[in-house]
């Protein structure tokens, strides 16, 4: 329902002044008596009337064009001009053809700064955009998968709390060049990012300088608008871990393989003399040490694809995989290809796994080489004519210090308490067992508790390097129960996929509610 409002003061005035001089006229006549009083009444009348009308006639359109751009504001119509007035036909339609216009202006910088949104959230590489405070205002999707949503509205410093980058970033926001530095993220594993910070300057309209004309103003120009110019920062991070981890296996690849393989070159050296000197003619100590040259070469073999393998997994290590793999399926192809191998000790192979068991994130072909390394170890040092026990279970990551992930769920349905649902797979043997000084140094590249039963077994000394660079990448985790005398016990957790701990938590349910 439309308001009705009083005509504006100004319009009153001025149909006063109108009158003014008629009425005046009018009493001067019927003074003179050249007019008499009814008929002047008559005209005075006549007057007011036709003043009344004018005025309410202005006021009625003056309503009726602010309604309609009220309805143009509320709507967006500039078609509906009902109740308008057909005098008023070329200014409704002039504001018709300006609310167009200004809807296609909006909708431009509304679609450019969509596609600037859209580029900033293609970028591969995080950015942040921070103000003079070193909030962040701006960050883009790669920045928000890094930092999480938080990051937005809040101090750098609660987000990524290098001294280095925030030092770097207060001296650009204070008026310095550009900086680049390196840093470490260490969680949830190790990665090295180049940050680059950079100044920016924002302009702004002031908020508490108005553009009013000032006394010099020329008539008929704009004030020039106050504006504030504030100076900001655009911290940029490209994850450099993949290109100094290629140049550190690079590095230990050299080191490592002249370290490890100058033992069996200089036998084989030392053989090849021999069979070119001394035993040129004696088919025996040919025989022989032929068979030991084959030892020595399949063992450097075997330590180069072991240190080429070590290298990739490192190099991909800060990627965590995608994939889900059913643990119980691959233990089951590994056991079958090394039952031969342990039948040779007459070692028995043991699985025991639950039948609703879930599938856990990983790399099928990574969570292959662990399994095969760890039961593969199980059978070089247990004792002969016993068992290696492989043990499968959901358990909760609690227990291992993992935490803040998807709730478990153990067999039957029991919850964890705010631990993430792991796999477990134990490999226990019954061998000689670990001295504890031993067992925190067991993962080390090339560390043996018995360095010549190891080469003699055709050991590298990596198997378990490579089995804990595997469950880094898998944010896994690897415990090692030794006992002297009775035997080990190797257990590998890894995070099952949440939609299939739901799936296991379903079902659990519905198996209480039909007993």
């Amino acid at each position: 329902m439309r308001l009705k409002t009083l005509p504006p003061a100004r319009l009153i005035l001025a149909a006063a002044l109108t009158l003014g001089p008629l009425l005046a006229a009018l009493v001067l006549a019927v003074r003179s008596g050249a007019l008499s009083g009814p008929l002047a009444f008559c005209g005075a009348v006549l007057g007011l009337a036709g003043a009344a009308l004018a005025v309410r006639t202005y006021h009625r359109d003056a309503a009726a064009v602010a309604h309609y751009v009220a309805r143009l504001a509320e709507d967006g119509d500039p078609s509906s001009t009902a109740g308008t007035p057909a005098a008023l036909g070329g200014l409704v339609a002039s504001i018709a053809r300006l609310h167009r216009s200004a809807a296609w202006r909006t909708g431009r910088v509304q679609a450019q700064l969509d596609t600037n949104e859209s580029i900033l959230d293609a970028l591969p590489a995080p950015l942040l955009l921070m103000d003079a405070e070193r909030q962040v205002t701006r960050v883009n999707a790669a920045g928000r998968g890094l930092f999480g949503d938080k990051v937005l509205g809040r101090d750098l410093a609660s987000t990524l709390r290098n001294p280095n980058v925030l030092e770097a970033v207060d001296s650009v926001l204070r008026g310095g060049a550009s900086r680049t530095i390196e840093f470490t993220l260490p969680v949830p594993v190790e990665r090295i990012f180049e940050a680059q910070v950079k100044p920016f300057q924002r302009t702004l309209p002031a908020p508490d300088l108005a553009p009013n004309p000032g006394p010099d103003t020329p008539d008929g120009e704009t004030p020039a608008v106050a504006t504030l110019v504030t100076r900001m920062a655009i911290l940029t991070l490209h994850d450099v871990t993949a290109a100094r981890r290629s140049e550190q296996m690079r590095a230990d690849f050299i080191a490592n393989a002249s370290h490890e393989l100058r033992t069996p070159l200089s036998s084989l050296l030392g053989f090849i003399e021999t069979l070119r000197g001394p035993a040129r003619d004696d088919a025996e100590a040919q025989e022989r040490f032929l068979s030991i040259m084959h030892d020595q070469a399949s063992r450097m073999t075997r330590l180069v694809n072991d240190l080429l393998s070590l290298s990739r997994i490192e190099l991909d290590e800060h990627m965590p995989p995608n994939g889900r793999v059913d643990v119980a399926e691959e233990l089951e192809n590994v056991i079958a290809a090394l039952e031969l191998k342990a039948a040779q000790r007459r070692i028995r192979l043991r699985l025991d796994a639950p039948e609703d068991l879930p599938r856990v994130v990983g790399d099928e072909d990574q969570l292959t080489q662990v399994f095969q390394n760890l039961v593969s170890n199980a059978i070089k040092y247990t004792r002969e004519d016993t068992d290696v026990r492989v043990s499968v279970a959901l358990v909760d990551g609690a227990t291992v210090g993992f935490t803040g992930l998807p709730t478990s769920v153990r067999r039957g349905g029991q919850g964890g308490r705010g631990g993430t649902a792991m796999v477990s797979v134990s490999v226990r043997d019954r061998g000689e067992g670990i001295a504890r000084t031993h067992l925190p140094r067991l993962t080390e590249r090339f560390y043996r508790v018995d360095a010549a039963r190891s080469r003699a077994m055709g050991g590298t000394g990596l198997g378990l390097a490579i089995v804990k660079h595997i469950l880094n990448r898998h944010r896994g985790r690897l415990t090692i129960e030794s006992e002297v005398g009775t035997g080990s016990a190797f257990t590998v957790y890894l995070p099952a996929a949440p939609e299939a701990v739901s799936t296991v938590a379903s079902d659990a349910a519905g198996q209480r509610k039909a007993g």
